[in-house]
């Protein structure tokens, strides 16, 4: 059974999110590596979801993780951001012929038990039955009816609404579902889609 945790969490790539969505149930947000240096949009998403909701930022421990850890907490206060830390062991990742510059596993590459006490370790705030994932309101099938998804002029609305609330226009449709329901109010949710028609 996955872990539900408050704070949005940002890693590396999407093998690192696949190794996370694993484990927990939680805002992943992937910096597309160095993308987050030329991202701004990217950048802003994750402002707005560590104001919202806090952020946990958990990068590879090589130096490359630390320069887009350092991107990150040198881009937002201090007071919404926690860093989480895996420890570093020597090895490779499956997928990949050759172990990495410094020769040491990545997120995606450790197990979900030792990324679990990474996050604990980072002060990752737990949801129980007392503290509630935010209310989800957005669906896919919402997404459809609204024609934000399916349709012919969908993929030119969803863009229309991303850039009106300054998010990545790259969001998918789940993923713009998981932000949404985060950022936004069901009405105001409604109050924006009035201004994509």
């Amino acid at each position: 059974m996955k872990t539900a945790i408050k704070e949005a969490i940002a890693v590396e790539g999407k093998y690192d999110a696949i190794r996370l969505r694993s484990v927990v149930d939680a805002t992943i947000v992937e910096t597309d590596g160095f993308g987050i240096f030329r991202q701004s949009d990217k950048l802003e998403l994750l402002r707005k979801l560590a104001e919202a909701q806090g952020l946990i930022v958990l990068t590879d421990s090589d130096s490359a993780g630390f320069v887009i850890r350092d991107r990150i907490s040198g881009a937002l206060p201090k007071e919404w951001v926690k860093h989480a830390y895996i420890p570093e062991i020597t090895g490779k990742e499956r997928r990949k012929e050759k172990p990495s510059k410094e020769g040491l596993l990545g997120v995606e590459g450790v197990d979900g038990e030792t990324v679990l006490a990474a996050l604990w370790r980072a002060g990752a705030t737990p949801l129980d039955g007392a503290a509630k994932r935010p209310t989800v309101y957005l669906t896919k099938a919402r997404l459809y009816e609204d024609g934000l998804s399916g349709r012919e002029d969908s993929a030119r609305r969803r863009t229309a609404l991303l850039k009106r609330l300054s998010l990545p226009t790259k969001l998918s449709a789940n993923r713009l579902i998981e932000v949404l329901n985060v950022l936004l109010t069901e009405q105001e949710y409604e109050e924006i889609l009035q201004c994509v028609q």
